[in-house]
């Protein structure tokens, strides 16, 4: 899609023999931050259900954290993503998963977009979104939280399929000097993952041209 984007006329096969020829493929590992500590406050009911899809942006948004180690420093990313389009509204980085990394994230998202009552905002069981300086937070802007039954990923896909991008193709296949320079690199791929990034989905456009686009059409 984005040969043909560029103007090339070439079949996926012959994409697909190419990268096979040249070992072009992504790196997977696995590697999980688990939040959850028990009732710590109060569970949402899971309102999102798996359905991912939205008809416009700001309708439905997730959010968890991952953790990253660089040569043995830790940090933690905390993102929301718009399952719209899959774009990352906002995101905080830390170096200790605490309270402050998520309330950051969501005055950050209040800044970034238009809050209209009814958007509900999915994570699973996790400390943090049971916390209720979290879940007043949510209230005041009209926001209806959710969350995924305890222990089950698959509730949360949207969000774990970013983190898998993002490892396969930032964390995994380069070597950093420190955190810091990962920090860096990450800045630069989530601008990248939202500016220029294709998606089949989307049409072949990333997540800004697709709103943009879909709303001048609108």
């Amino acid at each position: 899609m984005q040969l043909r984007n560029e103007g090339f006329k070439v079949n996926h096969k012959t994409v697909y023999r190419l990268m096979k020829e040249e070992c072009l493929k992504n790196v997977r590992k696995r590697c999980s931050y688990h939040s959850y500590r028990g009732e710590t406050g109060l569970v949402a009911k899971n309102i999102l259900n798996r359905n991912f899809s939205a008809t416009a942006p700001n309708q439905k948004w997730t959010t968890d954290v991952t953790q990253v180690d660089i040569n043995g420093s830790w940090c933690y990313l905390s993102p929301i993503l718009d399952m719209y389009n899959g774009e990352i509204v906002c995101y905080t980085l830390s170096d200790r998963p605490n309270l402050n990394m998520v309330m950051k994230m969501l005055e950050k998202a209040y800044a970034t977009r238009d809050i209209k009552k009814g958007l509900v905002l999915h994570s699973d069981q996790g400390w943090h979104y049971q916390h209720y300086n979290y879940q007043m937070s949510l209230k005041q802007h009209g926001i209806i939280q959710s969350m995924s039954r305890r222990g089950n990923c698959l509730d949360n896909a949207m969000m774990e399929n970013f983190f898998g991008i993002m490892k396969s193709e930032l964390l995994y296949p380069n070597t950093f000097k420190n955190m810091e320079h990962f920090k860096q690199e990450l800045r630069k791929y989530i601008e990248y993952y939202n500016n220029n990034r294709i998606k089949l989905r989307l049409k072949g456009m990333s997540p800004v041209q697709y709103r943009v686009c879909n709303s001048f059409l609108s």
